[in-house]
């Protein structure tokens, strides 16, 4: 008859104390009953053990890796010091335009971006809608001064999981972290009436200006930011004729006559900002 060893005597050990890919196990965070059994056992596993610390031993989730986007460095600066206050939070970079982000994304592997509206060139929401295009399982938050309705609405209907006001305290901010990573949305209780029956992205009448696409809308920021044809074609490297044609559509699809009338639409709906 052949010898009894450790690891015949007790099946339901399944752990290896040395070289665990889930790091060592020591101490007080193993039962007294299952240290003898673990010590250098060779992995035995029994999956009907579900309870048994052996089988499931303690295990800690991954840092959660952030991006910073804020077209302000010192913005970026004070949020990574807030967020690594969290033991499971790493920011692993920022970006102070919307193209940048969408090529951290790239780049980073990101688990959570903090994103402003108000960004150079490729605003926030056209920014949120490229990533998550091609990185849906990023969780994105929008930390922004706006509190329209409309950029609210946007913002969720382009994929953002959460919404926080910049008026808000830090505390605020982790916490929309934490429902986000697990799998939640939130927004700002100051804006949370915005909303029916905790439905987020059909509170609202549907806007015109999504109808637009994304360089129509550049094209409109720098109309009513008051840029000439001439200006924006040389901004956007455009020649100037696409330029008058982008505004005529525009003026379709927004149901204007005229360039004061496609002015007046867009400060009504406080498209600047974004």
């Amino acid at each position: 008859m052949g010898r009894t060893t450790a690891a015949t005597a007790n099946p339901q050990r399944a752990w290896l104390l040395h070289g665990s890919p889930r790091g060592s196990l020591t101490g007080s965070r193993i039962p007294a009953q299952c240290r003898s059994n673990c010590m250098n056992a060779v992995p035995v596993v029994d999956t009907k053990a579900k309870n048994n610390p052996c089988v499931n031993p303690p295990f800690t989730m991954p840092p959660v890796r952030t991006l910073v986007v804020d077209d302000h460095s010192i913005v970026c600066e004070g949020l990574a010091v807030l967020l690594e206050r969290e033991n499971n939070i790493t920011v692993v970079g920022s970006a102070m335009t919307g193209e940048e982000a969408v090529l951290a994304a790239r780049q980073l592997r990101l688990d959570m971006i903090i994103m402003d509206l108000v960004l150079p060139g490729l605003n926030g929401i056209d920014a949120t809608r490229r990533i998550l295009s091609e990185f849906p399982r990023t969780h994105i938050i929008v930390l922004s001064a706006c509190h329209a309705p409309e950029h609210v609405r946007r913002s969720l209907r382009a994929g953002a999981r959460g919404y926080v006001l910049k008026t808000a305290v830090g505390a605020e901010l982790l916490r929309a972290v934490k429902v986000v990573t697990t799998g939640g949305r939130y927004v700002s209780p100051a804006i949370a009436g915005l909303f029916v029956d905790g439905v987020l992205t059909a509170a609202f009448p549907q806007s015109p200006f999504e109808r637009l696409s994304t360089r129509e809308t550049e094209v409109l920021r720098r109309i009513v930011a008051g840029s000439t044809s001439a200006e924006i074609a040389q901004h956007l490297s455009l020649s100037r004729k696409t330029v008058d044609t982008y505004r005529s559509r525009m003026m379709v699809k927004l149901g204007v006559a005229n360039r004061s009338e496609l002015i007046r639409i867009a400060l009504e709906y406080d498209t600047p900002q974004v």
